[in-house]
């Protein structure tokens, strides 16, 4: 009888000791995946914030893009002589210009535009966001010295008009321009002259595109 009744408290124990065990075994399983949810929610979160300071910093450049562009209308506008076309320029209205239209130049008109302030025209390394000029010289003249070109590999040429002067056929040369620096220029007939219209390197070419070409007008 009392091997019996030791026998029983031996299970007793063994069954405590199995079940202290899986207690153990499930607090320290607990306790890790608890750790383990912490961490990561915590990276989570600094994943989240990462994120929203990013989404934040792209939206300020948008914004930022933004109101420039609706900074520089509405438009202003250069008037030239009728003697020279009735040249009708319309640029940002954060730009500045310069012109001489006296006739009196080396061009008939000579138009220098830039946002701010208008850097030097006497130095070659001013860049401009516009130049106008009206140039005394026959536009066959012109476009032989550009066709010249074109066959050295210095420039591309493409058919070009006006959109508020259309019926007046140019060509838009992209590269090594008659002045030696590096853009986009439309080359004109006006009259018994022509009329060149360009902006330096690629820094303006999208406002070249956007305000100055579609909104640009003379009389033929």
């Amino acid at each position: 009888m009392a091997k019996h009744n030791q026998d029983g408290s031996i299970a007793v124990y063994l069954g405590l000791f199995v079940l202290v065990v899986l207690l153990c075994g499930a607090l320290g399983f607990g306790a890790w995946a608890f750790s383990g949810r912490q961490d990561y929610k915590n990276n989570v979160d600094a994943k989240v914030a990462a994120a929203v300071t990013v989404a934040k910093q792209q939206q300020t450049v948008v914004d930022n893009a933004l109101f420039a562009q609706a900074e520089k209308q509405p438009l202003r506008t250069y008037n030239g002589p009728e003697a020279y076309g009735s040249l009708v320029v319309n640029f940002p209205k954060t730009w500045s210009g310069y012109v001489d239209d006296t006739g009196q130049g080396n061009a008939l008109v000579d138009g220098y535009f830039s946002p701010g302030v208008v850097p030097s025209i006497a130095s070659q390394s001013s860049v401009f966001a516009l130049r106008v000029q009206v140039i005394n010289q026959a536009y066959s003249s012109t476009l032989q010295n550009v066709t010249q070109q074109q066959q050295s590999g210095g420039v591309t040429v493409q058919t070009y008009a006006l959109p508020k002067v259309p019926k007046v056929i140019g060509v838009e040369v992209t590269g090594t321009l008659p002045d030696n620096s590096t853009g986009t220029m439309v080359i004109l007939p006006l009259r018994s002259e022509t009329l060149e219209i360009w902006t330096d390197g690629t820094q303006y070419l999208s406002d070249f595109n956007s305000f100055i070409l579609p909104n640009f007008s003379f009389s033929p």
